[in-house]
């Protein structure tokens, strides 16, 4: 029975002499294995590197801002900035202020003193963690070298890029506009590796974030906070005090054993309290399930926003590493290393030491990780799914609620995905206009039937106006009509023991054999999982999927299949293809659980 109460009878298998043999065949038999298990020269198909442009900011409506150029106009300013200040402090206001403002504001007397040794590890492994970290999620950036701050992601409308307009091919597609990394820089690399790269980037958010709570537990139980965060408003007036004797180049006496000045009191406050946060909240907002379970606010923070902030968190991380490194090199260096791996305010050579051990691990491990990466991706995928799967499977079991977006959030560009199926099969379906299609639906059922678009059109009518998250991290808005896949199943009937649907596409993957995803049979009873046939009140077209498309709001886009031809029902997807859930899973290591 459809919504409106009416009932419908449905469709049993196709009465030709055939149709048992062939509604019952599988397609399994059009799928291919990975031959072995490394990264090499055939990966992704053999796609070719492709190196974008220098990062770059809008300016206006169409210009766009070389920000290599910030280097020697950083360095001007910074000139200038030192010849100003120099000035300044000749001034007697300005020197009866600093003498008012030296540039400390004064800790509880109950505020702890020096360093004590936890802080040295939590110190190091947060330097550790970070290098992964933001290697790992600039590959992930460099597979949609774009960001937005609307949730279309409309080509022209981008705010930083770090590639070539988009050019005017209208089935150009996202991974075509993927871009290459140095192996030293990306974590790993190569084009198109961010299912790799999201095992590294969300396997050591784990550990880092399990960092950062055991750094929150030990600063408020110690009564190392204080040193921290700003106990009252002249930390403003003593921070530009610090700012002018640095830009003076009189720096300002260094006492961090005891209490540090207001100029790094708000940089340790903004990147403690502030950035860190910041990473995570935005973070999880790219997250389709959450965003879809949490609708008041992604209608407002959008996964562009989310997207945005996030990179905007990592330049701030970036930068804060770089000054902080410079000035504990500059500012007496033997000291401040003892400070912070040693827990001794002296000039010994022991926290020196300590700090080459520890970068000589870095070091190793920097070099060491792309190369192990490209040998053993199944191992980083098992590694990474170990640390964060437990997270994901908290989401998988969302049902999101339909009524979040209207027609006026329907986005004016979709990004085309995928390669686009090429064989003689579907040229000549889609030539009869689909015609002569059928959906093959069978395996682990009681009713497998074999349906026509006109049939499918027969059956109870599903409409929906979701969000599209790519895995890239691109987004779009679009309206769907179709069949909700738990009409699907009342005509299947799936015995008690199918507990996986695996959708089989006439695309080909990059490695040969056709495309296909698993996803779990509790996930076809939801509200916004269906199979659409139209996009936007218009037929579905060829680059969006035509005939015949997923949709799983709580998915990310690679697992929607597009150019479906057929169903399966099974009791496992480890009987399926390469046994790991989908084609990207066997052929690129993605995972099949990917809800964040």
């Amino acid at each position: 029975m459809d919504p409106t109460g009416e009932e419908h009878e449905f469709p049993t298998a196709v009465s030709a002499a055939d149709a048992p043999t062939r509604v019952r065949t599988s397609f399994r038999t059009e799928l291919v294995k990975k031959e072995g298990h490394t990264v090499d020269a055939g990966w992704a198909g053999g796609i070719a590197p492709q190196y974008g442009v220098a990062p770059r900011i809008r300016l206006g409506s169409n210009k766009w801002f070389n920000l290599l150029w910030l280097i020697p106009i950083g360095l001007l300013l910074l000139i200038i900035g030192v010849a100003v200040a120099k000035g300044l402090r000749e001034l007697t206001g300005v020197q009866a202020f600093m003498q008012r403002y030296p540039g400390m504001s004064r800790l509880p007397d109950n505020a702890p003193v020096g360093f004590p040794a936890w802080l040295g590890w939590q110190h190091f492994l947060n330097l550790f963690l970070m290098t992964f970290l933001i290697r790992s999620g600039v590959t992930i950036m460099a597979d949609h070298p774009r960001f937005y701050w609307t949730r279309n992601s409309t080509p022209g409308k981008d705010w930083f890029r770090m590639q070539k307009p988009v050019p005017p091919d209208p089935l150009y597609t996202a991974k075509q506009d993927s871009i290459t990394l140095p192996d030293g820089v990306g974590l790993p690399g190569r084009r198109h590796s961010i299912g790799l790269a999201r095992w590294w980037h969300l396997g050591i958010d784990t550990l880092w974030l399990l960092n950062g709570i055991v750094f929150f537990v030990l600063i408020f139980s110690t009564g190392q906070w204080m040193r921290l965060v700003p106990m009252s408003w002249d930390v403003i007036p003593n921070s530009i005090s610090v700012a002018t004797q640095y830009l003076s180049l009189d720096w300002p006496a260094e006492s961090g054993w005891v209490n540090y000045n207001s100029l790094q009191l708000l940089a340790y406050f903004l990147t403690v309290f502030i950035a860190a946060p910041a990473a995570l909240v935005t973070g999880l907002g790219m997250s389709p399930a959450l965003s879809t379970r949490f609708r008041r606010i992604s209608s407002l923070f959008s996964i562009q926003a989310a997207r945005s902030l996030h990179f905007l968190v990592l330049c701030w991380f970036v930068l804060f590493i770089v000054v902080h490194v410079t000035l504990v090199v500059t500012t007496g260096a033997l000291r401040n290393l003892n400070h912070m791996y040693a827990s001794e305010d002296n000039e010994s050579w022991l926290g020196f030491g300590i700090l080459a051990v520890s970068t000589l691990v870095v070091i190793v491990t920097w070099v060491a990780a792309t190369p192990l990466t490209y040998r053993h991706p199944r191992t980083v995928q098992k590694v990474g799914y170990a640390l964060i799967g437990p997270a994901q499977r908290l989401f998988e079991h969302i049902d999101a609620k339909p009524g979040q977006y209207t027609e006026k959030d329907i986005s004016p560009y979709f990004w085309h995905n995928g390669k686009f199926p090429e064989t003689e099969e579907y040229k000549e379906l889609r030539a009869g206009n689909f015609t002569n299609f059928r959906l093959r639906i069978n395996g682990l059922v009681d009713n497998p039937v074999e349906l026509d678009l006109e049939q499918l059109r027969a059956l109870p009518h599903h409409e929906q106006i979701t969000q599209h998250f790519c895995i890239q991290g691109w987004s779009g808005v679009a309206k769907w009509g179709g069949v909700s896949m738990q009409t699907i199943l009342e005509v299947a009937r799936p015995k008690p023991e199918a507990k996986w649907v695996i959708f089989y596409s006439f695309a080909e993957g990059p490695d040969k054999g056709i495309y296909y995803d698993a996803q779990p049979i509790g996930q076809m009873a939801y509200r916004l999982t269906m199979l659409a046939y139209d996009m936007n009140d218009e037929p579905l077209s060829y680059g969006h999927g035509a005939p015949l498309r997923l949709r799983n709001e709580v998915e990310l886009g690679f697992k929607l299949v597009k150019w479906i031809k057929g169903i399966e029902f099974v009791e496992h997807f480890s009987e399926v293809g390469g046994g790991q859930g989908g084609y990207n899973n066997d052929h690129e290591f993605f995972g099949y659980r990917q809800s964040i």
